[in-house]
């Protein structure tokens, strides 16, 4: 089943992100984490975020799109670099099968000093590959990103009160962390396509953020598999947790299969943010683990590369790669 009423739980984190007593709300924190125990998914509202960084990410997101395919080449993805323009089709499920998914997008990783000594230690921290022929994307994205860091320390801390853990542990391990982003242009495509805009997969990071785009077509499946679509209130962010946040709460918080579809008929845009510890954190449960959890540790920097390199359509998953949320047996986007 497809496009059923939205059952995204709404949180107004208000008192939170202005919360200067260092306590979380412990009422705030078990709405967080049971809307991340239930389906994996929240919508907050009342963040303090000014609504027009999302609206200037977007603009600035569609900029970069609209560019000549010549031009976009430029700073084409190579193996090498973590950052880049991704061209339709160019990348496939991580366990390398199915067919490319249908969209273009522009890979940012956080930005590194050159000289940075970090480098030394992984290769996936180095700068961007700033789009020269739209000169205001730096500053647009670097400021969006600093109000994604923010949101994502609030709702990590409210995560570890809820999980009765110390929230340092967390926040601790996202000092110069792998966090990234991808811009993402999704064309319509028709209700008979059986392709997806992105597959049915789970994220692998600690959460994802999404300023939704009015266009629609992100999709949550449900524990009795149906999928829903995601609805959001106007300035408000869809969040989601990725495998290493399950991992961290010893599986009692979820990590959820979602996917995008869109038949609107019109362009979509998407820039998801994807917080993702240090590269030298391996991340295991902080908390006594729920029955039957068995999901192996992951060391961020190992697991992050070979995220990388499995997207290459000439490289195959190993027996040293770690789970990567690719989903099997899935069925296709006309079920």
């Amino acid at each position: 089943m497809r496009n059923s009423p939205a059952e995204i739980p709404v949180i107004d984190i208000a008192n939170l992100v202005g919360n200067r007593s260092g306590k979380v709300d412990a009422r705030l924190s078990g709405e967080i984490n049971a809307a991340f125990r239930e389906i994996g998914f929240l919508c907050v509202v009342g963040h303090g975020i000014a609504p027009t960084l999302a609206t200037e990410m977007r603009n600035v997101t569609r900029r970069i799109f609209d560019l000549p395919e010549a031009e976009k080449q430029l700073a084409a993805v190579r193996r090498e670099n973590y950052r880049g323009y991704i061209p339709f089709g160019f990348f496939t499920p991580n366990d390398g099968g199915g067919s490319a998914d249908n969209y273009e997008g522009y890979k940012l990783h956080r930005e590194t000093s050159p000289t940075d000594p970090i480098r030394k230690s992984c290769a996936l921290y180095g700068p961007n590959i700033w789009p020269a022929h739209v000169p205001e994307s730096r500053s647009v994205i670097l400021a969006y990103w600093r109000a994604m860091d923010g949101l994502a320390n609030h709702l990590l801390s409210a995560v570890a009160a809820g999980l009765k853990i110390d929230a340092a542990l967390m926040l601790g391990a996202l000092e110069s962390p792998l966090t990234n982003m991808t811009l993402l242009h999704y064309p319509p495509q028709k209700e008979a396509d059986c392709g997806f805009g992105i597959h049915p997969h789970k994220d692998t990071d600690l959460l994802t953020i999404i300023a939704p785009d009015p266009v629609g077509g992100l999709e949550v499946q449900t524990k009795t598999g149906r999928w829903i679509s995601v609805e959001c209130p106007p300035g408000g962010f869809v969040v989601n947790i990725g495998d290493m946040l399950e991992v961290w709460s010893g599986g009692q918080l979820v990590s959820t299969p979602h996917r995008v579809v869109n038949t609107s008929g019109r362009e979509r845009y998407s820039f998801p943010y994807f917080a993702v510890p240090r590269h030298d954190v391996t991340v295991a449960p902080l908390t006594s683990p729920v029955a039957g959890f068995n999901r192996p540790d992951v060391h961020c920097g190992h697991w992050s590369a070979e995220i990388w390199r499995t997207n290459w359509p000439d490289e195959s998953a190993g027996k040293n790669t770690p789970e990567l949320g690719t989903l099997h047996d899935q069925p296709d986007a006309c079920s």
